[in-house]
C-alpha cells in the first residue's frame, strides 16, 4: 500500500511537507540551521527513496524533489525567532495526527517511526565529539517529536523499525 495513493491531495500535500518541516524543526532547534543537518537530511530523504519500508519509498521520492529549494523557502517563510519558528512547526505537525490516525497500523507506524528516525538523523548530523553524532539539548526537546500522536504496531511483525539510531534504518 503506497502511502500517497491512498491519502487525498490536501493530505499529500501536508505529508510532503512534513519532511522538510521536521528538518528545519531539528537542524533550527539551536538557533542556527547548521549546512551539515540540511545536507544530511537531503541525503536521508533520498536513501528513503529505495530503502526502508516498501510503501513508504515513492513519499520519500516524492519528498526528495527539490528538496533543498523546498527546505530553503520553508525557512524563508518563517519567524527569524528560534522559539516561534518552533512553535509554528510544531503546529505544523499536529496537524498530521488526524491523517496519521486514518491509516492501516503498520502503515502508520512506519511513517510515524520514519519520522522520528529522521529527526535523530538530522539532530546527529551537527554537534558533539568532532560535530558529528551528538543531539544538542535544544534538539533534544524537539527530537521525540512530541507534537505527533505516537502509534504502537498492533501485531507484531518480523521487520519492525529499531529506536532510530541505526544508519540501517534510514
Amino acid at each position: 500500500m503506497n502511502l500517497l495513493e491512498i491519502v487525498n491531495e490536501s493530505q499529500a500535500k501536508l505529508l510532503l511537507n512534513a519532511v522538510p518541516e521536521i528538518a528545519v524543526l531539528i537542524a533550527g532547534a539551536d538557533g542556527d540551521i547548521d549546512e551539515k543537518e540540511t545536507e544530511w537530511a537531503e541525503k536521508i530523504t533520498k536513501i528513503r527513496s529505495y530503502s526502508g519500508p516498501e510503501s513508504l519509498r515513492d513519499y520519500y521520492a516524492k519528498a526528495s524533489q527539490n528538496f533543498e529549494e523546498n527546505f530553503r523557502k520553508l525557512i524563508e517563510s518563517l519567524p527569524p525567532n528560534t522559539d516561534q519558528r518552533s512553535a509554528e512547526l510544531s503546529k505544523r505537525l499536529t496537524a498530521l495526527n488526524p491523517i496519521i490516525s486514518r491509516l492501516d497500523n503498520d502503515l502508520a507506524y512506519d511513517l510515524y517511526k520514519s519520522y522520528l528516525s529522521f529527526a535523530k538523523h538530522v539532530a546527529k548530523a551537527s554537534g558533539g565529539w568532532l560535530r558529528m553524532w551528538s543531539i544538542s539539548n535544544a534538539e533534544k526537546k524537539f527530537v521525540d517529536l512530541p507534537m505527533l500522536d505516537e502509534v504502537i504496531l498492533l501485531e507484531p511483525r518480523e521487520e519492525t523499525w529499531e529506536d532510530g539510531d541505526n544508519e540501517t534504518d534510514s
